[in-house]
């Protein structure tokens, strides 16, 4: 994203930087806005919110020109720059993670390589002759690099980088040597190393570990310009917005707070127009019993007519858009025995990686166990041993009486049948259940209508850990074991999940970046770190109260 220089002015910290005025914009038969109106001051920072497929990832597009408003306009303050991170990274290689990320930082960049090339060309006697011009240009580019801290550059990029997790070694390495999400770091550090004066982040969240999301949820609290984001992050969004924008049913409305205080506003406006919209239908509908009971009489024409007249000119309340919201409530699972697994004198190695050396760990019935640790500390290692997915190199691992396992880690989106629908796989994995139970679930899980029918083959992220989610929970076990279970999940779907898995009446180990999920439903922390693992006996919220940290090596 070029980067172009700002001049500030008196005005600066109060001016409006994005501005959308009477938008209308459709994608074939659906309409996303009609007659839609947000705007963006300097320095605020705004949660883009609103059902999947409402229009929020074009708000980017219309601000950053890929696209174009059927009616109204889109402005932006002359002078503005916009950083704009999406899901789309594009191709990385050829490149070290910190040149990729420093060539993405705009002008600064762009300066830093003229620098470089007009030093080369000073130092080459071939352009003697274009010493003169070389240098006076030399002196043009020089200040404006050191004004836009340019000098820093390189020790900012490697500061942005350590702190969305790169180690200083990973750093020096091909960039295109990395996954996909981490890819996605790496083009989440070039727009942050870019300090552009407003950032658009579109789900910057997704690949993140709760360490990396800690701080940058510090970096753009710190931020001076203006951040428009979508997150299914609901922590995130309440810690860091102090404005929600949301987008629904074809109208932006603003809401200036967090995301519980935007979420308690829209109940009450809801529930302000339902009692608004009953007491004129009760109207309406006395009027037009009038109506209807004297329109034959002569003698009551007059008031019939004038009534006639009167409904004709009331504005109509049109109906309330209820959101569907279908709970999903556990049946009961069988009773394991008290102790469900414990791990003994346990060693495990990856090559010369030592993840465990004689480490010992049990769990009882009804316990929480979310697991705490920084990236390599060994949390999914620890979940797989329990699930019975790794073996131990010593030691052993000792599963309880009547445990029933459910196990959800990120490979079990592929197994996944690609051939067959959302509810054949539903109906495959659960041959002796009713239509009726399995779209009743499906619903809660956000796929109601045609979508039962989508093939699996073709479903986002989101989508088939929502798949996975409810065929495992359907029968559900008791033991549960889940590996970033709430990845990809969008707050609706989230909220839906934590409640449901709050009355669950069995056992739970799992690991998760997201701080609501892990706060409502622990009773006990494993934090797993270089000096070896440590047990708190509550929640997260405890462990929080007690470490004084959120996450391991967060102070």
């Amino acid at each position: 994203m070029r980067a172009s220089p700002i001049r500030q002015r008196p005005c600066d910290l109060c001016r409006r930087v994005i501005r959308l005025d009477n938008v209308a914009k459709r994608h074939g038969s659906q309409i996303l806005y009609i007659d839609a109106s947000m705007g963006v001051f300097k320095g605020e920072k705004v949660g883009l919110v609103g059902p999947n497929g409402a229009g929020k990832s074009t708000i980017f597009s219309l601000i950053t020109r890929e696209q174009s408003p059927d009616e109204g306009t889109v402005s932006v303050d002359r002078g503005v720059t916009i950083g704009y991170f999406d899901q789309n990274v594009g191709e990385m290689s050829g490149r070290s993670v910190l040149a990729e990320t420093m060539a993405g930082a705009g002008e600064i960049s762009e300066l830093g390589l003229e620098l470089h090339s007009l030093e080369d060309a000073m130092a080459d006697p071939a352009k003697v002759d274009q010493l003169d011009r070389l240098i006076e240009r030399f002196g043009e580019v020089q200040p404006r690099f050191d004004e836009l801290g340019g000098y820093q550059l390189e020790a900012r990029a490697r500061e942005i980088l350590a702190g969305l997790g790169f180690d200083p070694d990973v750093a020096e390495r091909d960039v295109g040597a990395l996954s996909g999400g981490w890819k996605m770091r790496v083009a989440l550090a070039r727009i942050l190393l870019m300090n552009p004066d407003a950032l658009l982040l579109d789900e910057p969240t997704n690949h993140l570990d709760i360490e990396s999301i800690l701080w940058l949820e510090n970096f753009l609290r710190g931020f001076a310009g203006a951040v428009i984001m979508t997150s299914h992050d609901r922590e995130l969004l309440n810690r860091l917005c102090n404005k929600i924008v949301e987008i629904d049913g074809g109208e932006i409305t603003t809401y200036s707070g967090n995301y519980d205080f935007y979420e308690r506003q829209r109940d009450l406006a809801a529930t302000q127009h339902e009692a608004s919209y009953a007491r004129q239908q009760a109207m309406l509908a006395k009027e037009q019993a009038f109506i209807a009971r004297f329109a034959a009489r002569a003698s009551h024409a007059a008031q019939v007519q004038s009534r006639v007249k009167k409904l004709d000119k009331i504005d109509k309340v049109q109906p309330p858009r209820r959101r569907k919201v279908v709970e999903f409530e556990f049946r009961n699972p069988p009773r394991s025995g008290d102790d469900v697994v414990r791990l003994e004198k346990v060693c495990k190695r990856y090559g010369q990686r030592v993840v465990y050396d004689g480490f010992d760990f049990s769990i009882r019935r009804l316990e929480r166990w979310c697991v705490m640790g920084v990236n390599g500390a060994g949390k999914s290692t620890l979940l797989k041993l329990a699930a019975g997915e790794a073996t131990v190199d010593s030691g052993r691992v000792v599963p309880g009486a009547s445990v029933k396992l459910g196990y959800f880690a990120q490979h079990a989106m592929e197994l996944l049948d690609p051939t067959s629908t959302v509810l054949g796989q539903l109906e495959h994995d659960h041959p002796l259940a009713g239509g009726g139970a399995l779209r009743n679930l499906l619903g809660a899980f956000g796929f109601s209508g045609d979508d039962v029918d989508k093939p699996c083959r073709v479903l986002s992220g989101g989508e088939r850990v929502r798949v996975v989610l409810a065929t495992m929970l359907f029968d559900p076990p008791n033991f549960l074991v889940l590996d970033e279970p709430t990845n990809h999940l969008d707050v609706d779907t989230k909220h839906m999940l934590t409640r449901a898995l709050s009355t669950f009446e069995g056992t739970m180990l799992f690991v998760s970046h997201d701080r609501r999920f892990l706060g409502e439903l622990s009773n006990r922390v494993l934090e797993l770190g270089p000096d070896g693992a440590r047990v708190y006996g509550g929640g997260y919220l405890e462990y929080v109260a007690e470490s004084h940290h959120e996450a391991p090596g967060m102070r």
